[in-house]
């Protein structure tokens, strides 16, 4: 059995809001915080359609 760190599954990329950061390396913090921007950028993307959505129905009921 190998004791090189390349033979360990890698971590699955999540985060949860509130966990524990103190052992997270600082590559690892890096990734989450890209994680959590593309998310933010994501979840802006959604909000913007079901907007549009809602102002196109409102409209077609005036």
């Amino acid at each position: 059995m190998s004791l090189n760190d390349d033979d360990r599954p890698a971590r699955k990329m999540a985060h949860e809001i509130g966990s524990d950061l103190s052992d997270l390396s600082v590559e690892e913090l890096a990734a989450r915080i890209d994680l959590l921007h593309r998310e933010i950028t994501r979840l802006e993307e959604e909000k913007a359609r079901k907007g549009a959505s809602r102002a196109s129905a409102e409209n077609l009921f005036r």
